[in-house]
């Protein structure tokens, strides 16, 4: 008795994924504009973003009430 699926098996998901690409061709266009705004980027916008967070002031260890004696 094999252990392993038969070779025609598709399982549900890879059919889901198959009728959604058929169905929304423009998909992968659509995760790619997604994905640039997120996580692709330049190193001038990387070397700007470290640069403001050398201006950052740190942020004390408990911020709910203030430990100074009023």
């Amino acid at each position: 008795m094999p252990m392993l699926p038969a070779r025609h098996y598709v399982s549900p998901h890879t059919e889901f994924i198959r009728e959604l690409i058929a169905a929304k061709p423009q998909i992968e266009t659509e995760q790619r504009v997604g994905r640039a705004i997120w996580w692709d980027k330049l190193p001038g916008e990387l070397a700007e973003e470290r640069n403001m967070d050398r201006g950052r002031v740190r942020q004390k260890a408990y911020v709910y009430y203030s430990l100074d004696a009023d």
